[in-house]
């Protein structure tokens, strides 16, 4: 690990620095969580963010606290342990209950929703408690794209999450620095760098309406190559004035301000 090669800032730095700037994901100062789940999109978000962070790229100082939920699923955190240290940090590992209270106690039939919101509150608490005001998560272009579409076909809703979150009730923001950044660029970047990814003990994994429409966002992508980055300009310049509103009903008041349970219904396991 260590190089950098020559597509880099191209394919990641300078996305991830574009999309910190434009929403002011991060102000200078400021301890930023990460949270990590073993997977490779929290697992690259750690290595490029700190790397921004070592380079000042953003050109202030801010602080880097990497933290994961121990699901109680027996997983083996030691390989993001010992990745966390290479870099220079101590991993912080919350213990955590949910896999009993979920698979257990609820015997949830569709474990994803509830499992989401406990993780969450869990992490936005954790992370208030140790002084971040922001938390930062791998959510990349890809995922942006499947919830929009999961919304409309699921909801009839045209929206996805926001780059940036304020939440009421723990009073810290999340931030998703991998906006910009393709699915296809985070998995090459694993590959190349070795970067640990652990296996993902939860029998509900693989095995959601998320993955049919990461799926279907794949088959998109052959007929269309451009689907993913005509989305994002969509994204950012698409405006209320463009959609249907009958004259009785007031526009939606698109306000970031929300609460744990309303921020990113569906679930995000990386």
């Amino acid at each position: 690990m260590g190089t950098t090669h020559k597509k880099d800032n191209q394919r990641y730095y300078n996305p991830i620095r574009k999309a910190i700037l434009n929403y002011k994901m991060i102000e200078p100062g400021e301890k930023v969580a990460i949270g990590l789940s073993g997977g490779k999109d929290s697992t690259t978000l750690l290595y490029l963010l700190d790397t921004i962070k070592k380079q000042q790229r953003l050109g202030f100082d801010f602080d880097i606290h990497p933290m994961v939920l121990d699901m109680g699923m027996d997983m083996d955190l030691t390989p993001l342990k010992e990745f966390c240290a290479s870099l220079g940090y101590e991993l912080d590992i919350v213990p955590t209950d949910i896999a009993k209270i979920v698979f257990d106690i609820r015997q949830e039939k569709n474990p994803c929703s509830l499992c989401a919101n406990l993780r969450r509150g869990i992490l936005y608490q954790t992370a208030k408690e140790r002084g971040c005001s922001k938390v930062a998560l791998g959510h990349h272009l890809d995922d942006a794209i499947e919830t929009f579409m999961m919304n409309w076909l699921f909801h009839g809703e045209f929206r996805s999450f926001e780059p940036i979150t304020y939440l009421t009730r723990s009073e810290v923001s999340i931030i998703r620095p991998m906006l910009y950044v393709e699915e296809t660029a985070i998995k090459h970047f694993v590959q190349r760098e070795g970067l640990p990814v652990i296996f993902n003990p939860c029998p509900a994994d693989k095995k959601t309406k998320r993955e049919e429409m990461k799926q279907l966002v794949s088959r998109l992508s052959e007929t269309y190559p451009e689907v993913r980055q005509k989305f994002l300009k969509g994204m950012e310049t698409g405006t209320y004035e463009n959609f249907w509103t009958p004259k009785l009903v007031d526009a939606p008041n698109k306000n970031v301000n929300v609460t744990e349970s309303e921020s990113d219904p569906h679930c995000q396991c990386h």
